[in-house]
């Protein structure tokens, strides 16, 4: 079976050098996205949010990424910036109207403990940005019975081929206090929305192709072992940044791991 992968990341707006809000820089709401070529935009508080149109192969993901933000870019006039957190000035963020600043989403799930997550919460002056994975794995139609239980087994395995070597490019534990947690996911009704990585991964086209290969790789091995079932529960891992304990267990279970663009900026 082929799936499918799609995307919508948050990115921050930077004009003159500066970072600035991107309330009313761009068309499109979370209800009502404006369509671009290859997906759509919206504003989604102080940052601004992209969807893909989901992508078959990893060259086709990496140009519909790269087609989306260069309208994102072209429609709001400024650069974009990929951070996993983004920090203001206190009184230009308290300035910001409130749907500007208002935090919250739809609730998502722990894959691991099978618990709907904690909203977040923080009075700092700061904004995540997310780089959450949507896969495509099941025809349109109702989700079977068991849905639910198929995607907290796949994001746990997901956990392993994302969230573990996505450490060695992504240390930053100050996003995951807030928002995507180990295991964090949604179920879908096409499939699942994995929601532990930041945007960090927009920052180069090798860690795109790396999001695409080993989001292939970690549903074709749900045909075998359980990575859980080998090396235990591993959210502290993930949630403390133990890049080392992380890399160990990659390079133990074979799991790729981006070598070639680690740390980037």
């Amino acid at each position: 079976m082929k799936i499918s992968i799609g995307a919508d990341p948050e990115v921050f707006a930077v004009k003159e050098g500066k970072l600035i809000s991107a309330h009313g820089l761009c068309p499109g709401t979370k209800e009502q996205p404006f369509a671009v070529p290859g997906g759509a935009i919206q504003v989604d508080g102080m940052a601004l949010e992209f969807n893909i149109t989901p992508s078959y192969d990893e060259d086709e993901f990496v140009l519909t990424i790269d087609t989306v933000m260069d309208n994102l870019r072209l429609i709001a006039g400024v650069e974009l910036r990929a951070d996993p957190v983004a920090t203001f000035e206190k009184e230009y963020f308290d300035a910001q109207p409130e749907e500007a600043t208002e935090r919250g989403c739809d609730p998502d799930f722990n894959a691991w403990t099978g618990r709907q997550n904690n909203p977040p919460k923080t009075d700092l002056p700061i904004w995540t940005g997310a780089g959450h994975v949507h896969i495509g794995f099941l025809s349109e139609g109702t989700p079977p019975d068991n849905h639910m239980e198929v995607c907290r087994d796949f994001s746990r395995q997901l956990d392993f081929f994302l969230g573990l070597p996505s450490l060695v490019y992504d240390p930053c534990t100050q996003r995951r206090g807030l928002y995507g947690s180990a295991g964090a996911f949604r179920p879908k009704p096409y499939g699942v929305e994995y929601r532990v990585l930041s945007n960090k991964w927009l920052a180069s086209d090798g860690l795109k192709r790396w999001v695409f290969r080993n989001t292939v790789s970690a549903f074709e091995s749900m045909g075998g072992e359980r990575l859980a079932d080998v090396y235990g529960d591993i959210q502290g891992i993930i949630n403390t940044s133990n890049v080392e304990e992380a890399r160990g267990i990659c390079e133990d279970a074979g799991i790729e791991i981006p070598e070639e663009v680690c740390y980037v900026g």
